[in-house]
């Protein structure tokens, strides 16, 4: 399953729109992708599923890539 992770680049950030990030990353569960992530200095602020429609819609962006970690 893939996965949108939205994130702050700093963990002292506090979440703020306009400085959101966005990353995709392929994981079996939640968990497995805040493990994955746990030796980056993110400060994770949403972690979503896609599945279905929501997945191709994001397929379609410029931005979509999925990471190997």
């Amino acid at each position: 399953m893939v996965f949108k992770v939205y994130f702050q680049e700093k963990v002292t950030e506090v979440p703020v729109r306009e400085s959101t990030n966005s990353i995709y990353i392929e994981a079996d569960t939640e968990g497995e992708v805040r493990l994955k992530l746990k030796d980056r200095p993110y400060n994770i602020e949403y972690i979503n599923p896609l599945q279905g429609a929501y997945l191709e819609y994001e397929k379609q962006s410029v931005n979509y890539k999925v990471l190997e970690i």
